[in-house]
């Protein structure tokens, strides 16, 4: 007979992991990727060299949950979607015109079922967020994929645009986000928990910022009166997603991507919202009683829950402009594990090998609850054979056991 482990690996397609863990429990492999800014016209067709080269990495990877960053979420009347087709729909479209198509002698494809959700990013707030003394509420049109598949660049205008969106992007959806789930597996949709619209004034002691630096005289909230009680905590926005496994054990999927602590002036509003977006999950593991979700349902994760964080939360715990170490605050909950953080054996000039962004940074995680046992983990630096490296971001990965359910 064989032994229960093998067939779980097996049914999963990863590799045997050298764990006793593993005779008790399901194997599965969680990443994330930041993959640079994917619009919908690069989805509209197969054949964009970089998107092809972002599949081709994710099939060499095989993960069975995936957070992809940087895709952008399409709606009618955007710039680009096709008109009628249903609102969310480009995560379907990179697992249809990518995975599922070989992107390299001997890989096989890979069938995902996805969840994708409104993104803050590029809608209008109605305010003047950046303080630049207008409103701008209209967008130019994107510029189109340069010849290598590249985004194109953000103009001027864009900026301005995405200044007073409630999340930063210069059209409606640019930079939101996708979960990528093996269709193996099963995406509980329904007891999904979306955090979007929660302002963040609701947070206690929120770090909201004011005009001028503390310590200075006279300041004032940064942020109109208007505006101060409305501004959304999520720059894109947190997602708490349940995925059941073969054996029928849940493990939720806590997904965001805050702000990058940057972009901004002595007033550090970026800064003080990338802290309370990262901040958000601390108390959301500890049942705040602030969270509020997308229809009014109170209450944070509940104790016995198995989860992973996953994203590119844009801060590094030993390095960077983030302030007051929100990664450090988080790792200091109880409910989340302090193993090592993933390493690349490959070595590029510059970096640690634990950053994962080419700007010198740890910033993408994977962070299981002390109820999953990691086996192996890395940060994925191995560009395709034939070109560079397609994003800015290397994927993180994280073979985990989820124990069965007792």
């Amino acid at each position: 007979m064989i032994p229960r482990t093998l067939l779980t690996l097996a049914f999963l397609a990863l590799a045997t992991l050298a764990s006793p863990a593993a005779a008790e429990g399901t194997a599965i492999r969680v990443a994330t990727f930041n993959a640079e800014d994917i619009r919908t016209a690069d989805l509209l067709t197969g054949d964009n060299p970089r998107l092809k080269a972002i599949a081709e990495i994710i099939q060499r990877i095989r993960p069975n949950v995936l957070l992809l960053n940087e895709i952008a979420y399409d709606e009618p009347g955007v710039t680009d979607v096709p008109e009628g087709a249903p609102a969310g729909s480009n995560a379907d479209r990179f697992v249809e015109r990518y995975l599922s198509v070989p992107q390299a002698p001997g890989l096989r494809p890979i069938r995902f079922d996805t969840f994708m959700r409104r993104s803050n990013t590029g809608l209008h707030s109605g305010h003047d967020l950046d303080r630049s003394g207008a409103v701008v509420n209209t967008y130019p049109p994107p510029p189109g994929a340069q010849p290598d598949g590249s985004p194109g660049r953000q103009t001027a205008d864009g900026r301005a645009y995405g200044g007073d969106s409630w999340g930063f992007g210069t059209f409606p959806g640019q930079y939101a986000m996708a979960l990528l789930v093996d269709e193996r597996l099963e995406i509980l949709a329904d007891d999904a928990r979306t955090f979007r619209l929660m302002p963040w004034s609701y947070m206690p002691n929120a770090m909201l910022p004011m005009t001028a630096p503390e310590g200075d005289a006279d300041p004032e909230p940064w942020f109109g009166a208007e505006a101060q009680g409305a501004v959304r905590l999520s720059s894109k926005s947190h997602w708490d997603v349940p995925i059941r496994l073969p054996s029928g054990a849940v493990i939720h999927a806590l997904c965001a991507h805050p702000t990058p602590p940057a972009f901004d002036g002595p007033e550090g509003r970026n800064k003080r919202r990338n802290h309370d977006e990262i901040r958000f999950w601390a108390d959301y593991l500890a049942g705040a009683a602030y969270v509020v979700d997308d229809t009014s349902t109170a209450g944070g994760l509940v104790p016995a829950a198995h989860f992973v964080i996953l994203g590119d939360l844009n801060a590094d715990p030993d390095e960077g402009s983030s302030l007051h170490d929100p990664i450090g605050l988080l790792l200091s909950s109880p409910r989340v594990r302090h193993d090592p953080a993933p390493t690349s054996d490959i070595e590029i000039e510059g970096l640690d090998p634990d950053d994962t962004a080419r700007f010198r940074l740890r910033v993408d995680y994977v962070i299981p609850s002390t109820g999953l046992t990691p086996t192996r983990s890395g940060v994925w630096r191995q560009p395709p054979a034939d070109r560079p490296f397609p994003t800015d971001h290397f994927p993180v990965w994280v073979d985990l056991v989820v124990p069965d359910p007792g």
